[in-house]
């Protein structure tokens, strides 16, 4: 005999109406093909939870979305699921966004996409009004997404002028070049630890989900949530302050190494804690939960035995199309090995025995690589240095923000200052990026090798500097037939401690473009081998 507590129980969770059951099964079917067939994206989404401790909140995000919609149970029971008018074209939006990132091979493009097609699918087919009863554990969803490295240089920028200032304002010297600065005690870095990215992102997808749960008032929820989004930056940045002070005041003895780590999670813990119990002390009561008319559950019966084949058959077309649309690209995609050409060099240039630096841009798996050095004829030298991509994928791909000129935990180089400059290669502008890098040198704020570095791309038989236009090209490049075939080109020169030394350098790096663009091209198209 059951026991009065576990009868009541009982009679609390109600049995699954029959009009939902159908719709359920179909809603499950949508949603096993669309993790079947964008499985690559799902996974990768997983590996980035698994290696990084910014997004490691992604497998829990799921989880708490269900637990969301499993209590709207007692609204969505009465409601009558129907497939929702043109929820597939807003699909075939989605699917479109996942084929443009799969082109160019944006991990954010593609696993956005997947997660809006995995949202989608409730209103294509439970229906729009489900799908607004749901709206935020849908929208919870896309805090699953790894995003937000986007936003390291501005917040590393941010803390590192924050810290800078607090110092100073502090009493206490300091030298700074770039995200590195010098004090009394010793030398410290910005680097993407110290971003606050983390602290960031936890907090505004914690603070969204407190934000939900406790309050009603639309206003309360959007202060809420400028608080969740303003505290962790600024406390980021005290933080910083504090542990370049309390090392400075140790001796270097405390908040080094790790510890400034642990530190860091305990301050932002505190304060991240001391927000919710503010938070707190506002909280709105629940509402009421009105159920629907004994009419609405009787049209419900009458469809408990329809199901939304035509919706669902739409929802799987657009879900699948994007992949036919691949392989079909794939086609003209070269997968031979690489094998670099190296630029014929003209006068008044010559070629020289090894590059004028051991410095090398932290490109990572290029098919092909190559290290040129030259000499002009006033015996500057200049480097060359082209990483060549081709059968890209998620991890060998030209465009990515992994390749950058120097990691900024190099322990050798360290990039002091960037920009752009209008250049010209074959007659033709091209506004290339530009940096000033310096060689470490332990004790010394100025010794070391200088370089100015200018880089671009070469893709879809055009020069470019800009990501973006970088990636454009690549998937245009892929459309037309062309392939994916594409370089990362940097030249460099030493910098010298003369007046006017950057000036003079730019001069020689237009000199080299003006008189060897011709070759460079030439040796680009050759390597692709198929002009």
């Amino acid at each position: 005999m059951p026991t009065h507590e576990s009868a009541n129980m009982t009679s609390h969770i109600q049995p699954l109406p029959d009009h939902w059951r159908r719709p359920l099964v179909a809603l499950v079917l949508l949603l096993a093909v669309i993790l079947v067939a964008y499985r690559h994206s799902a996974w990768g989404m997983a590996m980035i939870w698994t290696r990084s401790d910014t997004y490691a909140h992604g497998f829990v995000v799921p989880i708490i979305s269900l637990w969301l919609v499993w209590r709207q149970r007692a609204v969505l029971a009465p409601m009558v699921p129907r497939p929702g008018r043109l929820a597939w074209l807003l699909m075939a939006g989605a699917a479109a966004l996942w084929l443009a990132g799969d082109l160019v091979a944006v991990n954010a493009a593609t696993q956005l996409a997947l997660t809006t097609l995995i949202v989608l699918s409730v209103p294509a087919v439970l229906g729009w009004r489900v799908a607004k009863a749901l709206a935020f554990p849908l929208a919870f969803l896309f805090f699953a997404v790894p995003i937000g490295d986007f936003l390291l240089p501005r917040l590393m920028e941010w803390t590192a002028d924050f810290t800078v200032m607090a110092l100073r304002a502090s009493g206490i010297p300091v030298y700074r070049e770039g995200l590195q600065f010098i004090i009394p005690s010793g030398a410290w870095s910005v680097v993407e630890a110290c971003s606050g990215i983390r602290y960031l992102i936890a907090s505004v997808t914690v603070g969204c989900l407190f934000a939900y749960l406790s309050y009603q008032s639309t206003r309360k929820r959007l202060v809420f949530m400028a608080v969740a989004i303003l505290v962790p930056l600024v406390a980021n940045w005290v933080r910083a302050y504090l542990i370049v002070l309390l090392g400075h005041l140790s001796g270097n003895t405390l908040a080094t190494g790790v510890d400034h780590l642990v530190y860091g999670w305990l301050f932002f813990g505190i304060v991240i804690g001391v927000m919710f119990l503010i938070g707190a002390r506002w909280v709105d009561p629940l509402p009421q939960i009105f159920h629907e008319t004994v009419a609405d559950a009787r049209v419900g019966e009458s469809v408990a035995h329809r199901t939304p084949w035509l919706g669902l058959a739409l929802a799987f077309s657009v879900v699948l199309a994007p992949h036919g649309a691949l392989a079909v690209m794939d086609l003209a995609t070269q997968t031979r090995p690489v094998q670099l050409v190296e630029p014929v060099v003209a006068d008044p240039w010559r070629a020289t025995a090894k590059p004028p630096s051991n410095w090398q841009p932290a490109f990572e798996d290029a098919s092909d690589t190559l290290d040129a050095g030259l000499i002009d004829g006033q015996s500057q030298p200049l480097g060359l240095h082209v990483s060549y991509y081709r059968h890209q994928n998620y991890q060998r791909k030209l465009v990515s923000s992994e390749n950058v000129l120097v990691k900024s935990h190099d322990p050798t180089w360290a990039r002091l200052a960037t920009g752009s400059f209008d250049a010209r290669i074959q007659g033709r502008p091209l506004r290339v990026n530009s940096a000033v890098l310096r060689q470490h040198a332990p004790g010394m704020a100025d010794a070391g090798q200088r370089l100015l570095a200018w880089r671009f791309y070469w893709v879809n038989g055009a020069f470019t500097a800009s990501d973006y236009a970088g990636k454009i090209q690549g998937a245009l490049g892929r459309i037309s037939g062309w392939g994916d075939d594409g370089a990362h080109i940097v030249i460099y020169t030493p910098l010298s401690d003369a007046k006017g030394a950057e000036v003079d350098a730019s001069a020689r790096l237009q000199s080299y473009l003006d008189s060897q663009g011709d070759a460079l091209v030439a040796a680009l198209r050759q390597t692709r081998g198929r002009d």
